[in-house]
């Protein structure tokens, strides 16, 4: 038996919250709003907020969109979240 979805998405863990710390941080440096940056990677202000009170989780499309729109390295980007777990 396949088990659907509720609906409700699953809370960040902490690789989520590591990653929208990223973010964050990347916006502060570059004095980029939250409805700004919804903006660039085309999706709404309420979507991206959400994301960076660390309500819901970027997806793996968003973490790409978003670094490209801010000029971060990916890879670089994902390495420094990984570190800030430890």
């Amino acid at each position: 038996m396949t088990i659907m979805p509720s609906g409700k998405e699953p809370e960040p863990g902490k690789f989520a919250r590591a990653f929208s710390a990223q973010v964050r941080s990347s916006m502060a440096r570059q004095r980029v709003s939250g409805s700004q940056l919804a903006v660039m990677i085309g999706r709404s202000q309420s979507y991206v907020s959400k994301r960076l009170r660390d309500e819901a989780s970027f997806t793996a499309n968003d973490a790409e969109i978003i670094c490209t729109s801010l000029h971060e390295d990916l890879l670089e980007v994902m390495i420094r979240t990984v570190r800030s777990m430890r």
